[in-house]
């Protein structure tokens, strides 16, 4: 009897924990994050770096729409950076200073959001706008060139992927990759080296983005 009740004993556990082990786990529900959200942006470019602000709005279906507002410095790709005698970096033959300050409206979309975990959320952005181009009078001295501002219109548009990261549905932090172009109405355009006038800019950035999410 004892022998039996040992066999017994010893096929009940080999029957059970072969199927602990064989379970499999449900998986976890996806994230849901707060609709909206705020913060500024950090740009980083050949040109300099820039800076700016966004508003974003989920409308499901791994799309959100968002509105921009950023400034940085253009520059010409001829122009070549020197230092003067107190080490200043001035450029020979530049005639201006040009700042960008676009407004643009652009998409998100979410891309592997069924495969990839929700602390890493990789998109695709687009995006275009009206944008206020600022001309000065070029001097080494970057706050004394704005004694004799100028202003034109232009328009910009963007495209790019980037990704945002973590779990917290308070705190945002996203990194992008994108390339700007901007287009000026101006027909004479604006003559940033001697002799030389330009309608087009492009520009490759990286950019930081860091804000708070909410309902």
């Amino acid at each position: 009897m004892k022998k039996f009740l040992t066999i017994l004993s010893l096929f009940a556990v080999v029957q059970i924990f072969p199927q602990r082990i064989g379970e499999i786990q449900p998986p976890e529900p996806p994230v849901k994050f707060p609709e909206k959200a705020s913060g500024f942006s950090l740009s980083f470019s050949d040109n300099g770096f820039g800076f700016g602000g966004f508003y974003r709005n989920e409308f499901g279906n791994n799309l959100s729409g968002f509105v921009s507002l950023s400034a940085s410095e253009l520059k010409s790709e001829r122009e070549i950076e020197r230092y003067d005698y107190w080490g200043r970096p001035i450029v020979l033959g530049k005639v201006n200073r040009i700042f960008s300050i676009p407004l643009t409206f652009g998409l998100k979309h979410r891309l592997f959001a069924e495969s990839l975990a929700d602390n890493l959320r990789p998109y695709l952005l687009i995006s275009a706008g009206p944008d206020l181009v600022i001309t000065t009078d070029y001097n080494p001295d970057w706050f004394a060139s704005f004694n004799n501002p100028k202003t034109h219109l232009a328009v910009a548009g963007t495209i790019g992927f980037g990704g945002n990261f973590g779990l917290s549905k308070k705190n945002l932090i996203g990194l992008s990759f994108s390339y700007q172009y901007i287009y000026l109405l101006d027909k004479n355009g604006i003559e940033t080296l001697q002799g030389i006038y330009k309608r087009e800019f492009g520009n490759l950035m990286l950019v930081l983005n860091i804000g708070w999410m909410f309902d």
